[in-house]
């Protein structure tokens, strides 16, 4: 059982160089992001992958235009004590870190220097859950911190589009893939994940944020 346990202890403290890449629109506006491929290996995903099973998964309801819908996805919000997230009109409690999705955080911290207090992860069923145009800009994000996107599961395109140039980039975010979005992606860019019909497996992501509590 103890060496189980220091097995458990390990799997995240793989240290991997990644290869950067840059995203250019046709018009040379340079994305605020960085890609990592395979930054998780496969004993890392399956991890994640497994311990998903046992998240509280939800489909809260949001307002649009003085309706109620539930939204085209599954999430759970999990984050340190008093880590509470309002978005699009929700207020969402702070469940505490599943032991896995810890690890995560813990690695992109000993890796990429990148803080974080709280994860919102989307479970995306399959094609058909989806999210649309929209940027991660709330008051409560710290100011010009980073925030770290990792895939499991399904490859989904990913696409950001500028704010003013109304360019489109498309990534296809494959399983193990880590993106971080630098200040100011979300000042200036929208991103969504739209509906790819033919895909038919889940997709987990994790989205680490870093709140300011003071607010």
């Amino acid at each position: 059982m103890k060496q189980r346990l220091m097995k458990q202890s390990s799997l995240f403290e793989e240290r991997k160089s990644c290869d950067p890449s840059q995203w250019i629109t046709a018009s040379g506006i340079a994305a605020p992001i960085t890609l990592h491929r395979q930054f998780l290996n496969a004993q890392q995903q399956d991890a994640l992958l497994i311990e998903a099973r046992t998240y509280p998964f939800a489909r809260p309801q949001i307002k649009v235009f003085d309706k109620q819908f539930s939204i085209p996805r599954q999430q759970v919000w999990f984050g340190d004590e008093g880590c509470d997230y309002q978005y699009s009109g929700l207020m969402v409690t702070a469940q505490p870190w599943p032991h896995y999705a810890q690890k995560l955080r813990d690695k992109l911290r000993a890796q990429f220097d990148v803080s974080s207090n709280g994860v919102l992860v989307n479970h995306y069923r399959d094609g058909y859950d989806h999210v649309g145009w929209h940027s991660d800009n709330e008051q409560e994000i710290v100011e010009q911190s980073i925030i770290a996107s990792v895939s499991v599961g399904a490859p989904r395109d990913f696409i950001i589009r500028h704010n003013q140039s109304q360019e489109k980039i498309s990534i296809e975010l494959r399983s193990g893939d880590l993106l971080l979005m630098h200040w100011p992606m979300q000042q200036q860019w929208q991103h969504c994940l739209p509906k790819r019909l033919k895909v038919s497996e889940a997709r987990i992501n994790y989205t680490l944020r870093l709140l300011n509590l003071n607010k």
